[in-house]
């Protein structure tokens, strides 16, 4: 069936949805739980939705409110919980990668390099995008990795070519004016793969996301808009004229090729129209943002390099635009210390796990299953998947029937979790060094992230920080249908208690707009507040 995605509940559609598990009526043991949570899961939208809830105190391991318990149902990216924890654990949350530029061949006496130049990917996310300081990225509300679901984008400020152009700096201070050769990317580290949701891609390499960000403004009516797209590279140029048309008027603003970067050198086309009093769904935004997916990312990253080395007025025989030249790497990424020529050290790790969280970030967080992945010895996404299954039921013994993780770390369209297995997983994780900075890199309720709009005239405001995950699949009436909507995390409640809970509820009920989700989100937010007072 056809999917789409909403990482937020104020903002479009989640995804992933396989099989259903029903049970038959709203909850399965109604006596357990208090009358007023009993009353927010009977209203009339769930009364062919199956609810599932676990409380654990984190100190104490004691349970409260058992529901379906025990049953598995579709997380969405609630997932995410167990993919970025295991990399944070295995890393560290003050981690920080670095990507390195080697020489092979001689550095002749005018600084003519004679050989190539290679670039050795290190999985660093942002890989100096968003870079506020040296230990600090920015995220905005609208993410551009969810531009093209949400209708709109609030982009960071910083430049996504950052780290290219510091790394050229340090080739040109190294002594090198001149590349006889080659330049490569060694994007190696692990193998590339593509998850189920939106076929995306996942590689060691990434610049600015493997995005290319799309600003399209109105001007006057009649005339064109004005377009504005980075980064700006030979590898992919964006083109258009997208009329200005009057006030009160649709818009219609359409890319070319899927929103896919289509080949080398290739151009995407941005058509439609807006209007002069144009504002973006939610963001109010006065601009129109949307994305190219770049489906090279190595191709992309290689131009991108040779571009910030002329920039520095190193002169390079290699075509700026070509296929990565993977046949001049060496075996085993084996690259000796002293022909290093440039480093470009990342933000601590922490960082990363804020944004993937607060943002629900798929790219990020099937990047974190490939670097915990790669701390067990394995590089593909089959060998990550077997070391993260192994690592939670042996080492955490959480029993492997609470949990299927079959394809991806993000979540959809196939990941299933029982409420027990969460509340077993976020209370270990918590009684780690890492715990704390783990639990307040997820969304904090009427505060920040996926949760920033949600709860906000609550009790348990600020005290709620949970994961969220929404899986939307066509129904048989034709409509879109809530097929899950989960919340995962902690609460600080008000008697003093550190809580580990999980919300999930199933088969809600068909969408004809955007508030049928709110309403959902918000019921779940009720609930956690009232776990919130109760305890």
């Amino acid at each position: 069936m056809n999917l789409l995605r909403m990482n937020r509940f104020a903002q479009i559609f989640a995804s992933g949805v396989t099989t259903l598990f029903l049970v038959s009526g709203a909850f399965a043991q109604p006596n357990t739980l208090p009358a007023d949570i009993q009353a927010v899961m009977a209203k009339p939208r769930y009364e062919k939705a199956t609810w599932s809830l676990l409380v654990g105190d984190v100190d104490s391991g004691e349970t409260f409110f058992p529901l379906n318990e025990e049953r598995l149902s579709f997380s969405g990216s609630t997932r995410k919980l167990f993919s970025v924890g295991l990399a944070m654990l295995s890393l560290g949350g003050d981690h920080r990668f670095l990507t390195t530029v080697h020489r092979q061949g001689q550095i002749k006496g005018d600084g003519v390099l004679d050989g190539d130049l290679v670039l050795v990917a290190s999985g660093d996310l942002t890989f100096g995008g968003r870079r506020i300081d040296d230990d600090t990225i920015e995220f905005t509300d609208f993410d551009h990795n969810d531009a093209n679901n949400l209708g709109t984008a609030i982009l960071a400020p910083q430049d996504p070519l950052y780290a290219l152009n510091q790394l050229a700096k340090e080739v040109k201070a190294s002594g090198i004016t001149s590349v006889e050769g080659e330049i490569a990317i060694d994007d190696r580290l692990f193998e590339s793969y593509r998850v189920p949701n939106q076929k995306l891609l996942i590689t060691p390499i990434m610049v600015n996301e493997n995005q290319i960000d799309v600003t399209v403004t109105p001007t006057r009516p009649g005339e064109n808009s004005r377009l504005e797209y980075r980064p700006k590279t030979e590898f992919f140029k964006v083109e258009g004229d997208v009329k200005t048309v009057p006030a009160g008027s649709d818009d219609s603003v359409e890319f070319s090729g899927e929103k896919l970067t289509s080949g080398l050198a290739g151009t995407g086309e941005v058509s439609g129209s807006l209007p002069v009093d144009y504002k973006a769904p939610m963001s109010a935004l006065k601009s129109f943002v949307g994305t190219f997916r770049v489906e090279d990312p190595s191709a992309f990253a290689r131009t991108a390099f040779i571009e910030a080395l002329k920039r520095q007025g190193i002169k390079v025989s290699a075509k700026t635009v070509a296929e990565n030249p993977t046949s001049i790497l060496r075996a085993a990424m084996a690259y000796p210390k002293d022909t290093q020529v440039a480093d470009f050290e990342s933000a601590p790790y922490l960082q990363s796990v804020r944004l993937i969280l607060k943002v629900s970030l798929n790219l990020g967080a099937n990047t974190a299953l490939s670097l915990f992945g790669l701390e067990k010895g394995e590089r593909t996404v089959e060998g990550a998947l077997a070391a993260e299954r192994k690592t939670l039921t042996e080492t955490y013994g959480i029993d492997g029937r609470h949990f299927r993780f079959p394809t991806n770390g993000s979540g959809s369209p196939d990941s299933e979790v029982a409420p027990v297995a969460f509340v077993k997983w976020l209370t270990a994780i918590r009684k780690t060094p890492v715990g704390a900075e783990f639990q307040t890199a997820l969304p904090i309720m009427g505060v920040d992230g996926s949760l920033a709009a949600s709860g906000t005239t609550l009790p348990a405001k600020g005290h709620v920080f949970a994961k969220t995950g929404t899986t939307v699949g066509a129904g048989d009436d034709g409509k879109a249908h809530l097929i899950a909507q989960c919340l995962a995390g902690y609460i600080e409640t008000r008697g003093g208690r550190r809580l580990a809970y999980a919300l999930m509820v199933n088969d809600a009920g068909a969408i004809d707009q955007i508030s049928d989700v709110t309403e959902v989100f918000e019921d779940q937010c009720v609930i956690s507040s009232l776990i919130y007072e109760a305890l």
